[in-house]
């Protein structure tokens, strides 16, 4: 059986930590990247599942798991995380990767492969942040809904929740308790993981602040009254720091265009078009006062529109919808998610 170590890795930008099974050396790299509140201790059934002709990876980001906690440049949306990425293939000694990313994690992976497309030989997304970030904005082309970005950033994380990280709670007394978030907003409930203690301890490793999760805020007129401030995690997630409209223009020339394939959980309540973490959708059912009409943002929608302008450039891309699973399908429905990036693998430029 396959076996997971863990090491340090220095690099040119901070030593970062990662999962993978040194006995691969020779075979072609796949580069797991997590998503917010959590680490690479998530991937751990989706490495070990792969075949021996690939070499599996996993990175914690910057300010997560064990990776040295620089603080966050929000001004750079998700640059920080991936040229620290970029910096972590130099050190292995690796020119081109197949990447996998979940939840913030996609976007930092899209923000690589619009960057430095030649060394990327595949992209699977696993209910990926909008291209348009999270929060502050409606349409398909995401448009802001104030030019502040009002409604996301560091100040729209509910506050008990980031208290309880910061307590290291472990139970389940608070419904936003990080072991009760895990269950009910990372899977589908009624679904309890095998692996539910590692996960609590993961996402209970990520590093609280205003350099970190989930950031400065600043306050705005325009509802609901915060805006992105220009550090930490919620912040460089802001449509007004992260925004990739020119995927499909930055690719365009290129003649081999990585495949993408997009793993989506039909019931995700995270990255949604009805997300329980979008203010203005919380606003729309009563859940936070003062609601103006400010539209939900639609993140799939978003997503599938800009998959799709790179679909139009010659990109090969696919759609894998997975119902009755929620915002973590690689460890929900780990055949399901394994068959989706097989078949990606084989097919990289």
């Amino acid at each position: 059986m396959p076996t997971l170590t863990a090491r340090r890795v220095p690099t040119a930008r901070l030593t970062q930590h990662i999962l993978e099974d040194a006995s691969r050396d020779a075979g072609e790299p796949v580069v797991f990247v997590h998503g917010n509140v959590s680490s690479s201790a998530f991937w751990q059934d989706a490495m070990l599942a792969l075949p021996e002709r690939y070499r599996p990876i996993a990175v914690d980001l910057r300010g997560f798991g064990g990776t040295d906690p620089l603080p966050v440049d929000a001004t750079h949306g998700l640059r920080d995380y991936a040229d620290d990425l970029m910096a972590l293939l130099e050190a292995l000694h690796m020119e081109r990767a197949h990447f996998v990313g979940w939840s913030m994690g996609g976007g930092v992976v899209l923000q690589h492969m619009r960057d430095r497309p030649a060394m990327v030989r595949s992209l699977t997304l696993v209910n990926p942040v909008s291209p348009y970030g999270f929060g502050g904005t409606k349409g398909v082309d995401g448009r802001l809904n104030s030019p502040d970005g009002a409604g996301s950033g560091g100040g729209t994380a509910n506050p008990d929740f980031v208290r309880l990280l910061a307590e290291g709670d472990r139970g389940e007394a608070s419904p936003l308790s990080p072991r009760n978030v895990l269950a009910l907003c990372y899977v589908k409930p009624p679904l309890r993981l095998e692996r539910e203690d590692e996960y609590v301890e993961a996402m209970l490793g990520t590093r609280l602040g205003d350099d970190h999760y989930p950031g400065d805020s600043k306050p705005c007129e325009a509802w609901p009254g915060t805006a992105p401030g220009t550090r930490g995690v919620l912040n460089c997630l802001a449509p007004t720091h992260f925004r990739l409209d020119d995927l499909h223009t930055a690719l365009a020339p290129l003649a081999a265009k990585p495949p993408v394939t997009w793993v989506r959980g039909e019931d995700d309540v995270i990255v949604s078009d009805t997300s329980l973490f979008d203010l203005a959708h919380l606003g729309a059912i009563g859940a936070v006062p003062g609601w103006d009409g400010t539209p939900a943002q639609p993140m799939v929608a978003q997503t599938r529109h800009v998959l799709a302008l790179y679909a139009r450039v010659g990109g090969r891309v696919r759609e894998v919808t997975v119902p009755g699973a929620g915002h973590a399908v690689h460890v929900e429905r780990p055949e399901e998610f394994g068959a989706a990036l097989l078949e990606t693998l084989a097919e990289g430029v």
